[in-house]
């Protein structure tokens, strides 16, 4: 029996692979040639970033072939795609974590944030989190799985064991860093608002020093408030399909249709795709730097242009330039 090709699903997931991968290399770029991005936050959100490319790249075109059952009659090569995905989601969960310990730092520890937040830790502890993901992500090969199917095919719910996505990977690995997050966004909220308050009660009379400390809580505030939308869109979009296999795994018989499955997968995927736009939408360092990539390619595209009109005026000309003196000489 041949499984045919869900076309709709196929097209979306494509789609989300292309912008996931275009919108996230366009995030590692900018924070690589714009000295102004280069701080321990964006290291974790180029990480974040990576790992959304590698969704682009590799984790969607594993979930279309086995969304065909492919590959057939080889559990290990099946079970090594499907980690793929848990293993780069695992990845995106801890790079927000590290992110919002970062912030917290900075808020409840601005003393020694500089000597705790340096890029070498920070390199540290994207390599920690990248390894932790792959262990986390290859548990079902080290052997919590379902037994193979008869017919042979590679589904997700087929061959991954619900108890491992459940209990282990949404409660322990997912829930728990969500809960973590929000409980620290909600203290960097309420303190930083109530510094603004305090501040701004004080300023009377206290002069450009309290104006510049008024003006750096609202840059914590404002700061804060564009990676909680971040955590916040991860929530939104990665909830769903893990509340699905909560109903796989604990009501069995509960018909849950294909489509209402295969559409909590394409919004689960989508999430690395929104990024880069909520990037360039809510902070403004990001948004310049895209925008001098785009006047930059664009400059660049019309400089080669013009060189190679040059050229061509020149080799129609050259015998008349001899004598000029603006004539580059070799």
């Amino acid at each position: 029996m041949e499984i045919s090709p869900n076309v709709p699903y196929m097209v979306a997931e494509l789609v989300i692979a292309f912008s996931s991968t275009l919108g996230n290399l366009l995030v590692c770029v900018a924070v690589g040639f714009n000295r102004k991005l280069r701080t321990v936050t964006n290291y974790f959100l180029v990480s974040l970033a990576v790992a959304d490319v590698c969704v682009g790249t590799v984790a969607i075109p594993c979930a279309i072939l086995t969304d065909m059952g492919v590959p057939r009659d080889s559990l290990y090569l099946c079970l090594l795609m499907l980690s793929v995905l848990i293993m780069f989601t695992q990845s995106s969960i801890f790079s927000l974590l590290a992110v919002a310990v970062e912030r917290y730092v900075a808020i409840f520890m601005p003393f020694r944030y500089h000597v705790l937040m340096t890029p070498r830790n920070a390199a540290l502890v994207i390599l920690a989190t990248w390894v932790l993901a792959f262990l986390i992500g290859l548990v079902p090969l080290m052997g919590w799985h379902k037994a193979p199917p008869e017919s042979g095919y590679c589904f997700f719910v087929f061959v991954v064991d619900m108890t491992y996505m459940v209990y282990f990977n949404f409660f322990a690995c997912l829930l728990m860093p969500l809960l973590i997050m929000f409980l620290i966004y909600a203290q960097i909220f309420a303190t930083v608002k109530r510094q603004v308050r305090r501040i701004a009660s004080e300023q009377r009379g206290r002069g450009e020093q309290q104006s510049r400390a008024a003006e750096r809580m609202r840059r914590e505030m404002k700061m804060a408030t564009s990676l909680f939308l971040v955590l916040f869109l991860f929530t939104v979009c990665w909830i769903p399909l893990h509340v699905i296999n909560c109903f796989l795994l604990l009501c069995p018989h509960c018909p849950v249709p294909l489509e209402l499955l295969l559409a909590a997968i394409i919004l689960s995927h989508a999430n690395s795709a929104v990024n880069p736009f909520l990037y360039a939408y809510t902070m403004k360092a990001f948004r310049d730097a895209f925008k001098e990539i785009f006047l930059c390619c664009r400059t660049t595209g019309d400089g080669e242009a013009s060189n190679e009109n040059n050229t061509n005026e020149e080799t129609r000309t050259g015998p008349d330039r001899a004598g000029d003196p603006r004539a580059v000489r070799s």
